[in-house]
């Protein structure tokens, strides 16, 4: 019952902190909220699993601030007292964002840093010498700022979060969060939080947490069907492309939408195909730099823009033994060439926040059950709808066999329903497909990715300071702007009437049913569109309707010449 669940006002926090969280527009405590806020505030360590979108990041982040504020009454004195740890650049920008939305009317007395950027630890020494009370950052980064002695936390620290904690091992910060427990004192309070209690999470668990109270809050690790459909649909490489084409450009797939692909040059492939049909599209990958990528996000959470397609490497999410043995060896592979300038604490699919994606593609299916919780995590989140559509070749149908046994109900039902797509009836589409994709070579897509990456570093370094002094031209520069290093067919960019499925012509918007419609409100008295000359109607044409007066003046009848 809604009226016996736990409020905010019933907490016993801070008038400042209520008033930032009726701001936020958040009524009611979520389920995670509701259990983990009033045993942090006990001092109780926490290992808390919650579906990714449930609102983990405020279930951590409410009870710190509020420490803080009761330990700023007897304390005066200015110290680093809260650490957060996250596997991610892009999600380290997001805690700090709503740490200060939440902080918004005690600003003075909660101060928060964000370290987890690609900055040098020498430019961000004189931030951690201001000792912010919350400092964010990924355990590589925070290690070397206590290596450095930039940042000391034996004597001060008070509470110990890990966000996001199944990925930090994904990512190999394994040997680094054992060295950073070094510098910790002795007695602090811990917060695990995970979207999966994995044995990596355990072994966490055993290393970091004393006496946790173990939350496990959801039975499933997605929302359930009622809010989340989930569908597969089995399609070869070319097939991938055509239903794209067909899903986007016929707009069956409407909102914004999240498509996720398996490496960085596949992003611009899918890019430049989409671009040949006058689709833009942004794209995120480990390339960008970091403040390109969070801006990317922003400007699609304000509703910039429709689509994002997403690189979501294995290489980052999985280093392989392998490869660093061939990295540390200094081997020039092609692979290790490829992977120099990635970042490698780069992760969009994992914890970051899209705000009301409608839709998760994943052109390529995930490698692992995670990265798919992680992906289709982005879409339902709150008490929103959504929709997640896997296209699956038969190389990965192991995979979908794999997620569909992690994810069964009770009752052993798939959650991966079949997407039932005839696609006799899009066969027309074929040749156009075809022809795009002809354009989009390998040539092409290194192009792209050179010119992108060129841009994106002019947007993000050089333009630093101005964008700083004039944060509103900041909303100007856009990322889905076409690269063009493929050859651009115009007539690929409207759909004909005649290769429209029968089914599907009263739902979509082709060319020829937009120029009725424009005639249609033309024809109206008073419409809005104003003809040009070349469109005024027959009975409008001065060369057919002149008129001229017979008689004396301009009295008498008219007749037509």
């Amino acid at each position: 019952m809604a009226s016996e669940r736990l409020q905010f006002h019933e907490m016993g926090l801070d008038d400042r902190l209520l008033k930032a969280v009726a701001d936020l527009g958040w009524s009611h405590p979520t389920l995670i909220q509701e259990k983990a806020i009033p045993l942090a505030l006990q001092g109780k360590d926490l290992l808390a699993r919650a579906r990714t979108g449930s609102g983990k990041t405020a279930a951590y982040a409410i009870p710190l601030i509020q420490r803080i504020l009761d330990s700023k009454q007897s304390v005066r004195e200015q110290e680093v007292r809260a650490l957060i740890l996250v596997p991610t650049k892009e999600l380290g920008r997001q805690v700090q964002t709503m740490i200060r939305q939440l902080a918004t009317y005690c600003l003075r007395d909660v101060r928060v840093a964000d370290i987890s950027g690609k900055a040098d630890l020498s430019s961000q020494r004189p931030i951690l010498m201001e000792k912010p009370d919350v400092v964010v950052g990924t355990p590589s980064r925070v290690l070397a700022h206590l290596n450095a002695k930039n940042l000391v936390l034996n004597s001060s620290l008070e509470t110990l979060v890990v966000d996001e904690a199944d990925l930090l091992f994904s990512f190999g910060f394994e040997a680094d969060l054992k060295n950073l427990l070094c510098y910790l004192p002795k007695i602090y309070q811990s917060f695990v939080m995970s979207a999966t209690l994995n044995d990596e999470v355990q072994a966490l668990k055993e290393l970091l947490l004393h006496n946790p109270v173990v939350l496990k809050l959801q039975g499933s690790q997605l929302p359930d069907s009622s809010q989340l459909q989930q569908y597969s649909i089995k399609c070869e490489e070319e097939d991938k492309f055509l239903l794209i084409y067909t899903l986007l450009k016929l707009q069956l797939v409407r909102g914004k939408t999240l498509m996720f692909v398996g490496t960085v040059d596949r992003s611009y492939r899918l890019k430049l195909f989409l671009e040949q049909f006058s689709i833009p599209a942004c794209v995120l990958n480990s390339e960008l730099p970091i403040q390109s990528r969070c801006h990317i996000i922003t400007q699609f959470n304000q509703g910039f823009y429709d689509y994002i397609i997403a690189s979501d490497e294995q290489s980052l999410a999985d280093p392989t033994p392998a490869a660093q043995t061939a990295s540390s060896k200094g081997k020039k592979t092609p692979a290790g060439r490829g992977a120099k300038n990635k970042d490698k604490e780069y992760g969009v699919s994992r914890g970051v926040d899209f705000q009301n994606v409608a839709s998760v593609i994943n052109f390529d299916f995930p490698s692992s059950v995670e990265s798919y919780i992680h992906r289709v995590g982005r879409t339902a989140r709150a008490d929103n709808p959504g929709t997640a559509l896997s296209f699956i070749s038969h190389t990965e149908l192991g995979l979908l066999a794999e997620v569909d046994q992690a994810l069964a109900g009770d009752n052993g039902q798939s959650v991966l329903k079949p997407y039932a797509f005839k696609m006799e009836e899009i066969e027309g589409f074929r040749y156009r497909c075809r022809d795009a994709m002809r354009s989009v070579t390998k040539q092409a897509v290194k192009e792209a990715r050179l010119k992108e990456i060129k841009q994106e570093l002019l947007n993000s370094e050089k333009l630093k300071t101005y964008f700083e002094d004039n944060p509103k031209d900041l909303q100007l520069l856009r990322h889905d702007k076409d690269l063009h290093p493929a050859v651009v067919k115009p007539h690929l960019k409207n759909v004909p009437d005649y290769l429209v499925p029968e089914s599907l012509k009263g739902v979509i918007n082709t060319l020829s049913s937009r120029r009725k419609r424009r005639r249609k409100e033309m024809s109206k008295p008073g419409g809005v569109i104003k003809p040009s000359f070349k469109s005024n109607s027959r009975g409008a044409n001065p060369l057919k309707s002149f008129k001229y007066n017979k008689g004396r003046g301009r009295k008498g009848k008219t007749n037509k010449s």
